[in-house]
């Protein structure tokens, strides 16, 4: 199927009518991603039309138990969550906005165990709530697990199960997603988390349809983040979905942050191999490729060099990084040439050919696909962000500053010889 694609990339790859009929074609041969099978699903890319978005799903949803409000929001914390990923919702909903026209919704911040719950950093949350406050809301946001490889609270769990089962929106920030998983509540769902995690959970949930390119995923009544600021889009999300595009807007605005992000995770990729896939026996095949991105070679290459058909090579690939192989390996050729467009001054057609595209024409294809640019004015857009000698200037005393040290003072920090403790009754802010 490779070869067969590779050689329409040169005679399609120039329009966006072309790029449709190379998908069209890759379906036809492999199917549709699990994702795409279910049509209730709404990821960050389709959920960027102006339109409101509808889905299926919410119409088929279990109603709310009557002893559940919808505007009631519950977010279930843990000890030694990020800090980052656990203020997200608490800002999102937690805040009176309503002098900017944000409507408000009611926060219950939970213990998901035995407290005081530690964070990064040293800081103590006192949750004012515990697990039995789950059963009044309608949404409960996990924003973090401490670990992708230890198991949660089972009464964590079941809460969870609970709130699901009685008609609550169940959300998963970044490795939160490791926590529904754990509670069997993304089984047979598309999800994704932060793209450095997505084949361990991939890995150790196979019944998860992971997507690691997406920002986040909304399912219908179960939704998931990619990692860190990935969250704030998905609360933007649940914001439009629930009270309007004027009301996130308005919130997005507050926050200071774009009420849309174009694009998915692919741009944020490296070539680092996670360390369930290092224990693999396919990883040194995985390293191969990345040794060889400069070479023209396919997944048909990939399979015989594990020793395996096509048919295992795929299921098994898929199984430990959330992805398929074709997809894999066009992102990791789409990486390289990042980073040669970043570190050299390699004409667009050299670099192609140094990340094994087969023409100039597939490069440019695949890379306005997964960065929305072209590959030379993702150069120009870089060498304009890097700081450059010239723009150095000199002081009375001889010192060079960069531009940004004449336009802003940098804030001290002072420091504290003891711990902060955080204790979260009432939830308040500024913005």
């Amino acid at each position: 199927m490779e070869k067969a694609v590779g050689e329409a990339l040169d005679a399609t790859f120039d329009s966006e009518a072309g790029l449709e009929r190379i998908q069209a074609r890759i379906e036809r041969v492999s199917g549709p991603p699990p994702a795409a099978k279910k049509a209730r699903t709404i990821t960050a890319s389709a959920a960027r039309d102006d339109r409101p978005p509808k889905s299926p799903a919410r119409e088929s949803a279990r109603k709310l138990s009557g002893r559940r409000r919808k505007e009631i929001v519950a977010v279930l914390l843990f000890s030694g969550g990020p800090v980052f990923e656990s203020a997200i919702p608490l800002s999102v909903f937690g805040v009176d906005r309503q002098d900017a026209e944000v409507p408000r919704y009611q926060l219950l911040v939970c213990a998901g165990e035995d407290g005081p719950l530690r964070t990064t950093g040293g800081v103590e949350l006192t949750a004012p709530y515990g697990l039995e406050a789950l059963a009044r809301a309608g949404t409960v946001v996990v924003p973090a697990w401490r670990s992708i490889t230890a198991p949660p609270p089972p009464e964590a769990l079941a809460a969870l199960r609970l709130a699901h089962e009685e008609g609550a929106r169940i959300v998963g920030l970044c490795t939160g997603a490791f926590v529904l998983a754990a509670a069997g509540l993304l089984d047979g769902r598309p999800a994704t988390t932060h793209w450095m995690y997505a084949p361990t959970l991939a890995h150790r949930f196979p019944s998860v349809h992971v997507d690691p390119r997406e920002l986040f995923v909304d399912d219908g009544d179960v939704l998931t983040s990619a990692g860190t600021a990935a969250g704030i889009d998905l609360c933007l999300h649940i914001v439009r979905t629930d009270h309007g595009s004027e009301a996130a807007a308005a919130l997005a605005r507050r926050l200071v942050v774009q009420q849309r992000r174009s694009g998915g995770q692919e741009r944020y990729l490296d070539r680092s191999l996670p360390e369930a896939i290092g224990a693999d026996p396919l990883s040194d095949v995985i390293a191969w490729a990345l040794e060889h991105l400069h070479q023209q070679f396919d997944v048909e290459t990939l399979a015989a060099r594990s020793y395996m058909s096509r048919r295992t090579f795929d299921r098994r690939f898929r199984s430990l990084t959330g992805t398929a192989p074709l997809q894999w390996l066009i992102t990791q050729r789409v990486l390289q040439a990042q980073r040669l467009l970043e570190t050299s001054d390699y004409p667009v057609d050299e670099v192609a050919g140094r990340c094994g595209f087969r023409s100039p024409v597939a490069l440019r294809g695949h890379f306005r696909r997964q960065l929305g640019s072209s590959p030379a004015a993702y150069r120009a857009a870089f060498r304009a962000r890097s700081p450059q000698p010239s723009d150095q200037s000199t002081e009375p005393d001889g010192v060079l500053l960069p531009p940004q040290s004449r336009r802003a003072e940098t804030a001290g920090t002072v420091p504290s010889s003891r711990e902060d403790v955080i204790d979260l009754r009432n939830v308040v802010g500024s913005a």
